[in-house]
């Protein structure tokens, strides 16, 4: 373990998946930290810890503690089979709602001519009339210089 290192994760022939702690790290502290993250005392090796139920998903626990480790600050050691930073999780496939052809038959839609409005005329249109036909003679119009009704 380098000098630096403060834990070291791996796997045991007899006890599974455990860890152990420099002598960098104060005991206590280490203990407290291994402890809060499922690893128990193995009891005829001093400073070697190993995962309790290690059937219980135990790669992935202790892919885990070395991911909470690092999170708090600690240089944690480990197998590459164990190192939460070595293990890319693959991509998801993406699962087609339809969603993406829906907005594109939207899209074609919109970019062309509605059938609501039918096809331009091909004729040109008569040319268009005044409403009210023009006299042929001057209209003289006399206001009254009297008016009944009330007065403006």
């Amino acid at each position: 373990m380098a000098p630096s290192t403060h834990f070291a994760f791996g796997t045991h022939p007899d006890h599974g998946f455990v860890a152990t702690f420099s002598s960098s790290m104060p005991a206590h502290l280490a203990h407290w930290f291994l402890d809060r993250e499922q690893f128990v005392p193995v009891p005829d090796q001093p400073g070697l810890f190993r995962l309790t139920e290690p059937e219980r998903d135990g790669p992935r626990r202790t892919r885990q503690a070395v991911h909470d480790l690092r999170r708090h600050g600690y240089a944690v050691e480990t197998d590459v089979a164990l190192d939460p930073a070595a293990q890319a999780s693959p991509p998801r496939p993406i699962q087609p709602n339809g969603l993406s052809e829906r907005r594109s038959r939207i899209a074609q839609a919109a970019a062309g001519q509605s059938p609501q409005y039918g096809m331009t005329p091909t004729a040109s249109l008569p040319p268009a009339r005044s409403a009210l036909p023009e006299p042929g003679y001057a209209p003289t119009a006399q206001s009254p210089a009297y008016a009944p009704g009330r007065s403006r």
